[in-house]
């Protein structure tokens, strides 16, 4: 019987995207003194350090520890897209996260920084805790000239009962010559319900997918955003087998048009505020 609710788990989990590590950073020392003239490294090398007390870890995908994460942008091969946690080491306690994270768009040949935005408390976590973040670098073509990328953070709690996970996006785009946030927390990805941990429950999961409309707002352009819903209550059969009993899929389209600042979120679809 816990083989369903081991499956229900599984199917959760793929609803996440992999965990991305540090593979295009490179060396993140030489990288992340570019940015942080004062980093130090730490004796056992796998985090750095800012006075007076942030450190910024390396991602390791063993312990799901979120950390330093590059990739190239494929839209403009000569950047480095890097995302820096900046972890509170005093405030964060028991398992818990406190702090920021700094994205910065790097010259691949200098490692300068050429746009850098910080994002306050994207970090921090509680119950439900922070287990990666990964860049999303699709075509999302906003304008001529203009593409965004993505920063997709994925959350969980560790409840066997009530499990709980959520992937959400956002979208950052340069636009005179800064980084701006276009798109602010999304939830393309989900799973939760509550169960008895050993069949009987009742699940739900959603996935959102996006795409670019040729209809223009604001001088960029919609997002069509289709959301897909499924539904299952296990439940044991006369013989004790845990059967089983999916819902009807149900789908939903939404349409993001910009407002001249942000494409705002429905609230179907917006993220859980940080902590």
């Amino acid at each position: 019987m816990r083989i369903l609710f081991l499956a229900l788990a599984l199917a959760a989990a793929s609803l996440w995207p992999a965990q991305a590590v540090a593979d295009d950073c490179g060396d993140a020392a030489a990288l992340l003194r570019q940015a942080y003239p004062k980093v130090q490294k730490s004796a056992d090398g796998r985090s750095f350090t800012l006075e007076p007390h942030t450190s910024i870890a390396l991602a390791d995908p063993q312990d799901l520890t979120p950390g330093l994460v590059c990739k190239i942008w494929p839209a403009h091969d000569d950047l480095l897209l890097v995302a820096v946690p900046l972890i509170d080491s005093v405030q964060s306690v028991d398992g818990q996260h406190v702090g920021d994270i700094e994205l910065l768009v790097v010259d691949r040949k200098t490692l300068q920084p050429r746009q850098r935005l910080l994002q306050p408390r994207l970090m921090n976590d509680d119950a439900v805790a922070i287990r990666g973040i990964e860049f999303d670098t699709a075509r999302y073509g906003l304008a001529p000239g203009v593409t965004a990328f993505g920063l997709r953070i994925d959350m969980a709690n560790h409840s066997q009962p009530n499990p709980f996970n959520e992937t959400d996006l956002r979208l950052y785009a340069v636009a005179g010559n800064a980084l701006h946030m276009v798109l602010d927390g999304l939830v393309v990805a989900g799973f939760g319900g509550e169960g008895d941990t050993n069949c009987a429950g009742s699940f739900h999961s959603s996935k959102v997918s996006l795409a670019m409309s040729p209809t223009v707002h604001r001088g960029y352009h919609d997002i069509i955003a289709v959301e897909r819903k499924d539904t299952d209550e296990p439940a044991p059969d006369k013989d004790g087998e845990c059967q089983s009993h999916p819902g009807k899929s149900v789908s939903r389209t939404y349409r993001l048009r910009y407002d001249g600042s942000r494409y705002p979120v429905p609230a179907a679809l917006k993220a859980m505020d940080p902590p």
